[in-house]
């Protein structure tokens, strides 16, 4: 499909989008959802940060290292979103919402 000037849409991969949540989930046993930042809590200045939560939404700690290269994969498969926010990735879905709330469902 093309626009009218020539161009053509981006359609979003979601095989890609659900290959990574299944990679993650692989790399995060029992994890459900990630909450993926630029800004990492302990920090002041940008670095990718995630956090994981268990489908009762109790958290699940991660090194340091799986917390950096989980918030790499995520923001390079959604480029599109506003990560001037933080965005929660279902793992079961693949869904990436903006916002905090959903990441700790058991709350």
């Amino acid at each position: 499909m093309h626009t009218a000037d020539g161009g053509s849409f981006a359609c979003r991969d979601t095989d890609r989008e659900r290959r990574l949540a299944a990679q993650l989930a692989d790399m995060i046993p029992g994890a459900a959802t990630l909450r993926v930042s630029l800004t990492h809590p302990e920090h002041a200045w940008p670095q990718p940060h995630a956090r994981a939560w268990n489908a009762a939404g109790e958290r699940i700690v991660l090194s340091r290292t799986t917390a950096m290269v989980a918030a790499r994969w995520v923001t390079r498969v959604w480029p599109e979103a506003d990560w001037t926010r933080p965005h929660v990735l279902d793992l079961t879905t693949a869904k990436l919402i903006c916002g905090d709330g959903a990441s700790r469902r058991g709350r």
